[in-house]
């Protein structure tokens, strides 16, 4: 953690944080990620009541409704410690989909909307899902969908085919992004739109194996299919057509999110290759720290992340001052950027703990099954280089 960015109020906060990380709940791993919705019960029961009385629930809400009313770059700092255990976000209701969706019903939503679906959101007393991505269409290009939403009167009736709906198992409510205008240019055409998921044609198909784990809970990518489901036009979240535009406006701070997140994940596992390659004998006077290749990836490893963060922490003060259309050339850098260095930096740490790394008896495997997918979502490494690349190349011409 660097000093740089790091202001008076939040240093407190920060030490609270990262002592229950590591009092609380990091212990809890120890317990197994095949009992994941145990863990998420004892969190919710026992943690959550504990941080709600040490005035740090709401780590991203605004003051005015009970959070601590923090900068997109204070909170980035924060996102990084929660993110040395993958229950960390979630102890703290700061978990991925339901903060980018709070943060779109905040901006977006009507007061009726914020009623009904972004207090108790925001109180962690529901969950959420949003569904965009379709399995017929290129997720890297989201202006071609499928899925209609067709004005009845007072409803929409939608129609389509979803998957990679993040933790739509146990949701709530889902924030659907479909074709209401065809007739518009192709970045008017589609709408966001709020499906309360016990809504009739409302189908839960599955949640996708991914490397060979369905997950379960909020740590879950669903398929879903919408027939015939019909929902208010109450539901749309600010104008018909105006989709592409509200997913845009996610995306900007979520990346954050994601960055820090990815650093905070590439910490620990440099934190457990030290401490293994300490304390791992191959010899009666060695130990894999004696070794200069392992020494080479920590030197790496730690310059790596210190340079990846000071990217990310530099991208959220720039999108706290300038708003993110204005530094879309960083985000677009810090997306392929980060993710490269932690998948370096997980297979490092694999490596030094030999058969150990590939097993599920470290947080380590579970790290590089379910954060492969982070070079994909969110727009392919190769779509944000390209994207950085035409802007560069434009700025020369």
């Amino acid at each position: 953690m660097t000093d740089l960015f790091l202001t008076e109020r939040l240093k407190p906060i920060l030490e609270q944080i990262k002592t229950i990380i590591h009092e609380d709940i990091i212990p809890l791993e120890k317990n197994g990620m095949e009992y994941f919705n145990q863990i998420a019960e004892i969190i919710h029961k026992n943690i959550r009541p504990k941080i709600k009385e040490k005035g740090l629930w709401g780590l991203h809400l605004p003051q005015s409704l009970g959070g601590l009313g923090l900068t997109l770059c204070e909170f980035g700092q924060l996102s990084e410690i929660l993110a040395t255990s993958p229950f960390g976000h979630y102890a703290f209701n700061a978990q991925a989909p339901d903060i980018g969706n709070f943060e779109l019903l905040h901006q977006f939503g009507s007061t009726e909307q914020k009623q009904n679906f972004m207090l108790p959101l925001s109180k962690g007393e529901i969950r959420s899902c949003f569904a965009m991505t379709e399995p017929e269409f290129a997720g890297s290009n989201p202006v071609n969908l499928g899925t209609t939403a067709v004005a009845e009167g007072d409803f929409y009736v939608i129609n389509g085919h979803k998957w990679y709906c993040s933790s739509a198992d146990g949701a709530n409510f889902a924030i659907v992004m479909a074709i209401t205008n065809p007739e518009n240019p192709p970045h008017q055409r589609a709408s966001m739109i709020i499906v309360p998921l016990e809504t009739e044609g409302f189908e839960f198909v599955r949640n996708i194996s991914v490397m060979g784990e369905k997950g379960e809970g909020w740590m879950s990518h669903a398929e879903l299919r919408f027939v015939n489901c019909k929902v208010p036009k109450k539901n749309l979240i600010g104008e018909e057509g105006s989709g592409f535009s509200l997913a845009q406006h996610r995306l900007g701070p979520g990346r954050i999110h994601h960055t820090m997140r990815w650093i905070g994940i590439s910490e620990r596992a440099l934190e457990m290759m030290i401490k293994y390659a300490l304390s791992r004998k191959i010899s009666d006077t060695e130990t894999l720290s004696d070794k200069q290749v392992i020494q080479h990836w920590i030197a790496e490893s730690r310059a790596n992340i210190n340079s990846a963060r000071l990217m990310v922490l530099d991208t959220a003060r720039q999108i706290d001052q300038k708003g993110a259309s204005a530094v879309r050339n960083e985000i677009s850098a810090i997306k392929f950027f980060v993710p490269k260095i932690m998948h370096e930096i997980l297979d490092k740490a694999i490596q030094t703990h030999g058969g150990l790394g590939v097993s599920d008896d470290t947080i380590l495997s579970h790290w590089w099954r379910h954060e492969r997918p982070s070079r994909i979502y969110d727009g392919a490494d190769e779509v944000h280089k390209t994207a950085l690349a035409k802007s560069i190349l434009k700025s020369y011409k």
